[in-house]
């Protein structure tokens, strides 16, 4: 390696340092230009952004925004890995989920790159009595096996296990996860869950299959119920912790518990936040451990799935780059095992394309972008390091709440978890309705004339516990609507947009508009007159200059041409005859909804 020599000379030395107030009041002269009068920490506020859990993303981080130190890669606290040399041997485990008994898809998926599987058993998937047909040919001390069997986890281990021992996989080569989760059952279904399968498995795995893990902590529930990354973050540890009390109660060690368990979570698109958040959970399961007399335990093992919360139905294509965004940032996470969604889950059981552009999607990460090869490649940003100390406070937070409220299990059966969630969900939902947090192919850029992607229905979900919701559904339920009306009488219900004056002054709102009324499935008529449309209501675009000499004569003649509503594209003003407005930041589901009424669309 080549030293330069010390020779007095610093980079940009010849520049003199810029002040944080000189950046402030540079904002400010730009926000100035755009009718926002701020000053100093005013200017930078007005360019930040608001996250849950109380969170703000700031527009600047400079080395005065300290967090706790990180450590070392595979070292306690874990905030940058699990292991010294990370995922660079050979990048994260490539995990594929299946929910059917599919043995060709099954041997598929493990001779083009994934590397274990997560198996969906019992009642909402894969026939206990049918694992052994599903791993057949499946070299089970190569390949790790994770169980996803609910209330089923006892005779689906059981069988797993005699499979092992049928094929003579010896027990310490056996590797994966039997999967009893009982306080994740019972988020799913609200029956209260059983300890009992999950000790015993526990006790055994600890002395006959050191490779395996017995228990998963989920928290896939609580996201999928519409949780914020701090709530999934609390009520997995609360999980956590209920599962040590219960192994050691059974006679494991603090430390031999800790090996027993693995945890999952949710990758998002929001490629910051999913980093910080599995950095985060690192740092709090090493606190946990610490403060449970289990310094020396490890690392936390994560298990990340890409958001099903995330994936729409329609236009679904997009979400092979929703599923790309979050597996970057699973993997820049430093997740143990990634799991990437089809991008036609939401719709039914994937077919062979979908779960290979799914697996696929690792595979480029890892061996053509190379992102493995960098072991925490997002630590020492200041904005990193300081939103996951951010959120892992947020988290611990929340952690304590649920622990003063009894635990894990005393939260969910009072409800009030499930209400907190709710809570969470509902002021989430305000802004995908006001489409502030915009739905690509759904509330935004919606393609009408699509044709729907059809697949084989997947088994039923676990359910009558948390809800499960999706970024999508409030337009969804839109959509069919104008589906229905579709199939019942050949069109989609329209609204004619009236454009006033050139195309400059109007094509801005005529583009809005044209977007927000297909997101509830009606369809935009721009060619021809109002009489010519066939709609019953129109949207005037244009200018705020063309609204004050035109918009209302122009609103009076639709009327009178029959139009039984007339809409503004732009924010309310004083024009007679105008009934409504549409703009940034209306709420589109409320506005979309009360047209399709009175459309007489049901």
């Amino acid at each position: 390696m080549t030293v330069l020599p010390d020779d007095g000379l610093e980079l940009a030395a010849e520049f003199p340092d810029s002040t944080h107030e000189q950046w402030q009041r540079l904002v400010a002269g730009v926000l100035r230009k755009s009718g926002k009068d701020v000053e100093g920490a005013q200017a930078e506020e007005a360019l930040s952004t608001a996250l849950e859990d109380g969170l703000r993303t700031r527009p600047l981080y400079t080395a005065h925004d300290t967090a706790p130190e990180p450590g070392l890669p595979g070292f306690a606290p874990f905030v940058r890995g699990s292991r010294p040399e990370g995922n660079t041997v050979g990048g994260w485990d490539v995990r594929q989920r299946h929910s059917a008994a599919d043995h060709g898809a099954v041997l598929a998926d493990l001779e083009n790159g994934v590397t274990s599987l997560w198996l969906v058993v019992g009642e909402a998937g894969i026939p206990v009595s049918s694992l052994g047909q599903v791993l057949e040919g499946v070299y089970l001390d190569l390949a790790p096996v994770v169980l996803d069997a609910g209330r089923d986890v006892e005779p689906a281990a059981r069988e797993l296990l005699r499979l092992y021992e049928e094929r003579g996989v010896a027990g310490d080569a056996a590797r994966g996860n039997l999967g009893a989760d009982p306080l994740g059952d019972e988020a799913r279904t609200g029956r209260p869950g059983d300890f009992a399968p999950a000790a015993g498995l526990a006790r055994l795995c600890a002395e006959a299959y050191p490779g395996l893990r017995a228990l998963t902590v989920d928290a896939l529930p609580y996201h999928e119920a519409g949780g914020s990354a701090a709530q999934e973050l609390g009520a997995s540890l609360a999980t956590g912790v209920a599962y040590l009390r219960a192994l050691t109660e059974a006679g494991l060690s603090v430390e031999q518990a800790c090996a027993q368990l693995e945890f999952r979570y949710a990758a998002t698109a929001d490629q910051f936040l999913t980093i910080a958040k599995l950095r985060a959970a690192r740092r709090l399961w090493a606190r946990v451990a610490e403060v449970c007399g289990a310094p020396d335990a490890g690392a936390q093992i994560q298990h990340v799935v890409t958001s099903p919360v995330m994936m729409s139905r329609r236009d679904p294509w997009v979400n092979m780059l929703r599923a790309t965004v979050a597996t970057l940032a699973a993997g820049a996470g430093g997740a143990d095992s990634v799991t990437v969604l089809p991008f036609d889950d939401a719709l039914g059981l994937p077919d062979a394309f979908a779960r290979r552009i799914a697996r696929n999607t690792s595979t480029i990460l890892i061996e053509e972008s190379h992102l493995a090869r960098v072991i925490d490649p997002a630590g020492g940003s200041w904005y990193v390091e300081r939103l996951t100390d951010e959120l892992a406070r947020a988290g611990w937070e929340f952690f304590q709440w649920i622990e003063g409220s009894g635990g894990q299990a005393a939260a969910l059966r009072s409800g009030e978890l499930g209400r907190r969630l709710a809570d969470t969900w509902q002021a989430r939902s305000t802004g995908l309705a006001k489409r502030r947090e915009p739905v690509t192919g759904v509330s935004e850029f919606p393609f009408l004339a699509e044709k729907p992607v059809v697949r084989e229905a997947a088994p039923e979900p676990r359910s009558g516990g948390l809800p499960r919701v999706r970024r999508d559904e409030a337009f969804e339920a839109l959509r069919a609507r104008s589906d229905a009306h579709l199939a019942a009488t050949g069109s989609r219900p329209r609204i004619h947009l009236t454009a006033l004056g050139p195309a400059a002054a109007h094509t801005a709102r005529l583009t809005f508009a044209s977007n927000l009324f297909q997101a509830g499935g009606i369809e935009p008529v721009t060619e021809g007159t109002f009489e010519e449309s066939g709609a019953s209501e129109a949207c005037l675009c244009s200018s705020d200059a063309l609204y004050e000499e035109r918009a209302a004569a122009e609103a009076a003649r639709l009327k009178a041409a029959g139009a039984a509503h007339v809409f503004l594209a732009g924010r309310p003003g004083q024009y007679p005859d105008v009934d409504g407005y549409v703009f940034a930041g209306c709420d589109a589901v409320a506005v979309l909804s009360a047209t399709l009424d009175r459309m007489g669309v049901s």
